[in-house]
């Protein structure tokens, strides 16, 4: 069992996406596990106060340092071994090859979500380092969790139901993945392309291929930019749709 758990002010923001379709499909059949810990079970006080006024003046409230480092360390005693790491703007882009990285290398991770203006800087020091999604700002951090466990979660042997079907997705290969069709045949006067009813398995594995390097060449120029083609791809991709 791979087991997760998110670090928040608002657990229940978490507990109720992690329950549903594949995630919570995955933790039924023991691949998986999500919890999600109140950060303020940490905080000191009758309040349990969480966040201060940031040191220098300015707008905002910064996470203080005690309950945030006292989560992590008691997050890691119940998971020796996980990987700590903070969602924030300041960290790496997640991308489908991290994703991967985090199943093959991490036995477990403990995701810290952010809130306000940010967390104490003190707090990077136990970490092992820090995750964003793009650069936009988010009020915070679990939407950003939230989408590192569903991408690590279809990595998992036995999470889906087709153990392939992630090999040929979108940037798996550095590629967007091919357009998919399903009944009817004809809708609206848009039909479904004649060689997917075809039959031909390789013909149907050439038209996948050749529309998948045309698309992430239109589409997203800087992926085609870094891939290096095999002859048989070069010869492929500069074929005619019609002559597949």
């Amino acid at each position: 069992m791979y087991p997760v758990e998110i670090l928040t002010l608002f657990p229940e923001m978490v507990s109720g996406y992690v329950g549903q379709s594949i995630l919570g499909k995955a933790q039924e059949r023991g691949k998986l596990s999500v919890t999600a810990t109140d950060i303020r079970d940490y905080a000191e006080g009758k309040h349990r106060v969480t966040d201060d006024t940031p040191y220098g003046g300015g707008a905002g409230m910064v996470m203080k340092v005690e309950p945030l480092v006292a989560a992590i360390e008691a997050a890691r005693t119940r998971h020796p071994g996980a990987k700590v790491l903070l969602m924030s703007p300041r960290g790496p882009t997640f991308t489908q090859a991290r994703a991967r990285e985090l199943v093959d290398h991490a036995p477990g991770l403990i995701l810290v979500c952010g809130r306000y203006e940010g967390v104490d800087e003190r707090v990077m020091g136990f970490l092992d380092g820090e995750l964003s999604l793009g650069d936009f700002i988010l009020t915070g951090g679990e939407v950003a969790a939230l989408a590192v466990v569903d991408a690590v979660a279809r990595l998992l042997p036995g999470v889906l139901g087709n153990q392939a079907s992630h090999v040929s997705e979108s940037f798996e290969e550095g590629l967007l993945e091919h357009p998919h069709y399903t009944r009817p045949p004809v809708f609206r006067g848009a039909e479904v392309p004649g060689v997917l009813q075809s039959g031909d398995h390789a013909r149907i594995a050439r038209w996948r291929r050749w529309k998948a390097l045309h698309l992430t060449q239109e589409r997203r120029a800087d992926l085609f930019a870094r891939l290096e083609l095999g002859l048989a791809d070069r010869k492929l991709f500069g074929l005619r749709e019609e002559d597949l």
